[in-house]
């Protein structure tokens, strides 16, 4: 019997010994794609949030995954080996975002609210500012945005005017300058619907003498 127990004993001993763990496994040399909403997947150096970054993945990005452990990948993509975390890596492609839909349904939401008074710091139809207005139109259509017209401006892909499409996101300068202060969403024909401290939620045209001047740019969610 003792033998016998020493036999199984050596054999797992063996297994072990040769196998790697169960992450390692069943990542080594796997394609994932990166799973996100929006924006970008930083690439680190090493397995740690304030490690280096050495480069940037889009949505749908394939990787090719080497292991994984402790909530970090490694991974090789765009010619570069590092870490992400696993939390925004997926086996099979992230479906495409029904983007017409939740935009369609967030300029919707935003005309509901035509004639809602300008609140500082408002985010409900009891009073917006202008990245309140955004950020509430478009949660209910079931997107999450940051909260500033600031933070806002760093999501998404830039869009020249020429090519705006509607539910595009643009931004202004309205203390002059570069630095953004103020959001609004494209809704075609050359208009946007914003919240103003002037007149509250209204629509203007693009090419109104007061905020053609102090365009920033335009995003892309």
């Amino acid at each position: 019997m003792l033998k016998r127990i020493l036999g199984v004993l050596l054999i797992l001993a063996l297994v072990l010994s040769v196998a790697p763990s169960f992450d390692k496994a069943s990542a080594s040399g796997a394609t994932y794609y990166v799973n996100i909403d929006s924006g970008n997947l930083n690439l680190r150096k090493s397995a740690s949030t304030s490690s280096t970054i050495i480069g940037k993945l889009q949505r749908n990005q394939s990787l090719t995954v080497h292991s994984q452990s402790n909530g970090w990948a490694k991974v090789t993509a765009i010619g570069k080996t590092g870490y992400v975390s696993t939390q925004y890596i997926a086996k099979s492609k992230p479906k495409a975002a029904a983007t017409t839909d939740y935009k369609s349904k967030a300029i919707s939401v935003a005309k509901n609210n035509i004639g809602v008074k300008y609140v500082w710091g408002g985010t409900t139809p009891k009073g917006f500012d202008c990245s309140g207005l955004v950020k509430y139109s478009f949660a209910q259509a079931g997107k999450t945005l940051p909260r500033t017209a600031a933070e806002m401006y760093g999501q998404g892909t830039k869009v020249s005017t020429s090519s705006l499409k509607a539910g595009d996101l643009m931004f202004y300068a309205t203390s002059g300058g570069s630095k953004v202060t103020h959001v609004a969403i494209y809704i075609g024909n050359g208009q946007i619907i914003h919240s103003t401290s002037t007149n509250g939620v209204r629509i203007d045209n693009i090419s109104n003498s007061y905020w053609k001047p102090r365009f920033v740019g335009a995003k892309r969610l």
